[in-house]
């Protein structure tokens, strides 16, 4: 069956252009709006960095399929793309397809969503009317475009987190916004002037900060005097370092294997827990102020990189009805099974249109949006998501229904909800004692270590080993009623 109204998709990036693909597999019509020059306009902001997906996991097998009738080749299928491999070698290629070419409108930025002569409160007729979206281009001109549909793809990295520990800016965050990256800069080329023999505060601990620590420790072989300091706000080393070995994506596991023997090294020196509240300026350079258990601390240094993950851009979703989980910012239906106070594994049950669906029919947000803030997206999920989607806009309900999922875990899993050390995926949470942490003189241009947290015992004996992070060890022999 084929529509008269095209169905819209906002973002060209790996997941909106495979939502493309099984569309016109379908023979539906898309249309999409890429807000930037290019597909893909976020990962080019981090093309230099390695993924630890392989090419398996990289590739929707629509977007592959509509390749190869044209000739293209799969790269190898355990080999790892960096963000410019996924880019020249599968993105561009694609876009360049007779079928998909012509659908892509770049520069047009998507500032609005509703149905046509409705607003968000009127009920009469509302399913049945057109969605209508505001589009507005780089050259100055804005056109309203109709749909039937509307795939939201447009992802969160474009709107990342603030520094501040609240998630609100920290005082002087925009002031000195010069001083601070976001996200993953290219340290070892395009931005190596930048850090090099500098002092630079890294700040997160999942991924994006253990890339952007790794390649500050390159640059450190090169340029002895850089600094590297590593701030977080809690000291669970555990859950940073994640299950090395363990992990079902080597590449994944080397990442944490890496970044725990440079600690142990004294190549980079952690302040943890430190919640930035403020960014100011001294004599010796920045001055950024944390809460730290001890009361204020400030650190000196000259450069911030920042990657406390992002957040969903919903203002454009104002006029339409949305399900979303109150904590993520995700979809609903999704928050139990991402949501990082519960778990950190990679492990989320298949879902696909049912779990997405809203109230506003034939509307979707898919991908890593679809996370809302959550940090456990991988392109795996994605894919899937839209060929859902895609099979449900097309009036085949049961391809929709037959969702099929597996994702490689992390090799480590965590709860706060999770009693006698079982964690949501059955694993335990034992947890080594966490490793010392240094903490930085005051305004001190010197990176010397002035306090040396140990493991506190408990009045019973049992040290951090038995109580980490107040869970108790389920390889201890102590007594649970010590932690």
């Amino acid at each position: 069956m084929t529509h008269q109204l095209p169905v819209a998709i906002i973002g060209a990036g790996p997941v909106g252009l495979a939502a493309a693909a099984h569309l016109v597999e379908r023979n539906e019509t898309p249309i999409i709006f890429e807000a930037g020059s290019e597909v893909g306009a976020n990962i080019r902001t981090w093309q230099h960095v390695r993924m630890f997906s392989p090419w398996e996991y990289t590739v929707d097998r629509a977007t592959v399929r509509l390749l190869e009738a044209h000739g293209w080749t799969m790269p190898p299928a355990e080999a790892l793309p960096a963000g410019h491999d996924l880019l020249e070698r599968y993105m561009l290629p694609f876009a360049a397809l007779p079928e998909v070419r012509e659908r892509i409108h770049f520069n047009a930025q998507v500032v609005a969503v509703s149905r046509r002569g409705i607003d968000k409160m009127k009920d009469t007729g509302r399913d049945d009317t057109p969605f209508i979206l505001h589009v507005a281009y780089a050259d100055g001109h804005e056109a309203l475009i109709e749909a039937r549909a509307v795939i939201d793809a447009s992802g969160t990295w474009h709107k990342p987190n603030p520094i501040g520990s609240g998630g609100l800016p920290a005082v002087g965050e925009n002031r000195f916004a010069s001083h601070i990256a976001y996200g993953i800069p290219d340290v070892l080329e395009q931005d190596r002037s930048r850090y090099a023999d500098k002092r630079v505060m890294v700040i997160g601990s999942g991924h994006s900060a253990i890339n952007a620590l790794l390649e500050l420790t390159q640059l450190k072989d090169d340029h002895p005097q850089t600094a590297i300091i590593w701030a977080m706000r809690s000291a669970n080393l555990r859950r940073v370092y994640g299950g090395g070995e363990d992990d079902a994506l080597p590449a994944r596991g080397r990442l944490g294997t890496r970044i725990k023997a440079a600690v142990d090294q004294g190549t980079i020196q952690i302040v943890a827990p430190f919640r930035v509240r403020e960014i100011g300026t001294d004599a010796h350079g920045l001055c950024v102020t944390g809460e730290t258990d001890d009361g204020l601390e400030s650190v000196a240094v000259d450069e911030i990189i920042t990657a406390t993950g992002a957040r969903p851009d919903l203002e454009m979703l104002r006029e339409l009805r949305l399900d979303l989980d109150p904590a993520l910012e995700s979809i609903r239906a999704l928050g139990p099974m991402i949501d990082p106070n519960i778990h950190s594994c990679g492990t989320v049950p298949p879902h696909g249109e049912a779990e997405l669906r809203q109230p506003e029919k034939d509307f979707y947000i898919v991908g890593m949006k679809s996370y809302g803030r959550a940090p456990t997206f991988l392109l795996a999920t994605g894919y899937e998501q839209v060929r859902s989607v895609v099979a449900a806009l097309a009036g085949d309900w049961e391809a929709a229904r037959d969702v099929q999922l597996c994702l490689p875990e992390t090799g480590v899993c965590s709860t706060d909800l999770a009693a006698d050390g079982a964690a949501c995926c059955g694993t335990t949470t034992s947890q080594p004692a966490t490793l010392s942490v240094s903490s930085i003189s005051v305004n001190s241009s010197l990176l010397q270590p002035v306090t040396t947290l140990q493991p506190a015992a408990s009045d019973c004996g049992c040290d951090d080993d038995c109580c980490g992070n107040g869970v108790r060890s389920t390889t201890c022999g102590c007594d649970p009623a010590c932690c």
